[in-house]
């Protein structure tokens, strides 16, 4: 990959970190935003009364979001990840879980490779668009691959947020690090997001992160 952030995605999230996370997600299931993502889009599936539905989950780490979902209204899932630690664990993950059949794995920047990858029912970008430099990129090709739903968790914000991701890039500038976090504006987001036919759903809060589901206009070309 060409990308400079995505060389710095494969450095940042290294196979410790790959098996860190399988193990906490063994343990203790999905973090709370992604929990709190994975409850509103079974509840928009669920009114919508969807089955069989495909996911494309960019960013997907260990594939907490497609791991819990397939056990529900979702038939299949495509896992994209700039990582290959967390490819690698992810399918081991998902074989262990029995899913392997119903999943594939793509490797890569998304946006680099959106072209080739299909239209989904839901799009899922969990803790993904403050990891990409290129916001109004991302969420405007991701967003067009959404047929349904549209999920995410980015950061909120406000004044402790800024500081921390500012504290984070500094520490990766002193470690030589190419990962960088950051911080865009959740209006721009949204306003991507909208440009591209989708109008939210839902909106939750914790103390750092905002968890959306937007929904596809019926009348909307994508």
């Amino acid at each position: 990959m060409a990308c400079t952030q995505c060389e710095g995605v494969e450095q940042q999230f290294d196979p410790k970190t790959a098996r860190r996370s399988l193990r906490r997600y063994r343990r203790r299931g999905p973090d709370k935003t992604t929990r709190l993502l994975i409850q509103d889009l079974r509840a928009a599936l669920e009114a919508l009364d969807a089955r069989d539905a495909l996911l494309l989950d960019i960013g997907a780490g260990v594939g907490a979001i497609h791991h819990e979902l397939l056990d529900g209204r979702v038939g299949r899932a495509v896992h994209v990840d700039a990582s290959s630690s967390h490819l690698e664990v992810a399918r081991e993950e998902t074989a262990r879980r029995g899913h392997d059949a119903r999943t594939s794995f793509v490797y890569g920047d998304f946006v680099a490779i959106a072209d080739t990858l299909p239209d989904a029912d839901i799009v899922t970008l969990d803790r993904v668009i403050c990891c990409y430099h290129d916001m109004t990129g991302l969420v405007n090709q991701s967003a067009r691959k959404a047929l349904r739903f549209y999920g995410a968790v980015y950061p909120r914000n406000t004044v402790w947020v800024g500081i921390g991701i500012a504290a984070v890039n500094a520490f990766q500038r002193l470690t030589r690090s190419a990962f960088r976090v950051f911080h865009h504006d959740p209006a721009a987001i949204d306003a991507t997001l909208r440009a591209a036919g989708l109008e939210r759903r839902s909106m939750r809060h914790t103390l750092g992160w905002e968890v959306v589901v937007y929904a596809r206009h019926l009348n909307a070309v994508t």
